[in-house]
């Protein structure tokens, strides 16, 4: 019994002070967001005729305007029912931003899941997204319950944004008949540089098997400029879904994926050596930890030098400390950090604005990551240290 007394008395000294460290923690994040300056809100819920905004996405094209998308959602932040397509533009590396712009709506039903991609060959811009009926919530479409299913839509832009083609359904191209749940995306995809499998277009998706029901990531691509998609090369293991793709220096493919094998609370990466046709060598990365949340990647270089980017809310647990992590040898490290955001926040997109820095879109709010998408840019110096 003594014995006994004596580990109940360690056990709650153990709670005793994990509680305190927490107060801690909660208290110096506290005062962080009190003090800190107020968000830079590009869509803010309650706005311009919405109740919500999510799904950040971000390009630049070739005349340097950045193009940042997202949902418009009508009624709340509910991902079914009546949700828009919503841009805006800037033409001077985000000090400013245009008017908000509606690309597609369709009568309360979901139009979501921006995934834009820039063709610098050509200049046009082409965004990727998916659609379901108002009324068809994820678990009935899982479920092979609902009056539809998840469709996939392209829509393209040859004057730098300024204007857009209707939304053209492909989703015979992209998507196989035992699929039910599907979503481009989301954030923003890639131009190959170089390499064998230079300037295809490759866009990161994810889908549900109908009979299994297990979660998969996977790309589809276009090697002829944005006129047809292919499907490509589907995550070796299940239990990831949203997911960004990055250039590696050799000009591999690295495939950055929401991770729900909670055995580790980190991301989960594969990687393709055929632009994205199939997929290997699937595993975490513990650094990269997770609460399961989006998260977004990006491939820059100074002078010889290339450098992976990774943002998300860097927390095993909570949707918390929108948190920049840099590596400088493919993803295998990421020994530089830099926090953005310490309070909610989620969903992100990272895009070059020039040679010198580097933008963030991304989901963050004082009490909710829910009430607006925040612009913010850095500069590379800044990041790399002397």
């Amino acid at each position: 019994m003594i014995y006994s007394n004596t580990l109940m008395k360690r056990f709650l000294v153990c709670v005793m002070f994990a509680l305190w460290v927490h107060s801690l923690l909660a208290q110096s994040t506290k005062e962080k967001l009190e003090g800190a300056q107020p968000l830079n809100y590009i869509f803010e819920g309650g706005q311009e005729n919405y109740n919500c905004f999510r799904i950040p996405a971000v390009v630049k094209t070739n005349s340097n305007t950045l193009l940042a998308f997202a949902e418009g959602r009508k009624n709340g932040c509910s991902d079914t029912g009546n949700i828009d397509l919503v841009m805006k533009r800037s033409t001077d590396g985000g000090k400013t931003w245009g008017k908000l712009e509606v690309l597609w709506q369709d009568e309360g039903n979901t139009c979501g899941n921006p995934s834009p991609v820039v063709d610098r060959t050509t200049g046009a811009i082409f965004l990727l997204s998916t659609w379901n009926l108002g009324s068809d919530h994820e678990p009935d479409i899982i479920a092979q319950k609902s009056k539809d299913t998840r469709r996939v839509f392209l829509m393209k832009s040859s004057n730098d944004g300024k204007s857009w083609s209707r939304p053209k359904e492909i989703t015979s191209d992209v998507k196989l008949p035992n699929w039910t749940w599907y979503a481009t995306g989301p954030g923003s995809g890639i131009q190959i540089l170089g390499g064998k499998y230079k300037d295809r277009l490759v866009i990161a998706c994810d889908h549900i098997e109908a009979v299994s029901k297990k979660y998969y990531s996977h790309t589809i691509y276009s090697d002829d400029h944005g006129a047809s998609w292919e499907l490509g090369g589907v995550s070796p293991r299940d239990q990831v879904n949203e997911c960004e793709v990055v250039e590696l220096s050799d000009h591999s493919l690295m495939l950055n994926m929401r991770n729900y094998d909670r055995n580790m609370d980190s991301r989960q990466l594969a990687y393709s050596s055929d632009g994205g046709e199939s997929w290997k060598d699937m595993r975490h990365h513990e650094t990269l930890v997770e609460p399961i949340c989006q998260a977004s990647t990006l491939r820059f270089g100074v002078e010889d030098r290339v450098y992976s980017l990774f943002a998300n809310p860097a927390d095993d647990k909570n949707r918390v400390n929108m948190t920049l992590r840099l590596s400088k040898d493919d993803g295998k490290s990421w020994p530089i950090e830099k926090q953005i955001f310490p309070g909610p926040s989620a969903y992100s997109d990272l895009t070059p604005i020039d040679g010198e820095n580097i933008g963030i879109l991304y989901e963050g709010g004082r009490e909710s990551a829910y009430e607006g998408i925040v612009w913010e840019s850095f500069g590379i110096k800044e990041l790399l240290g002397p």
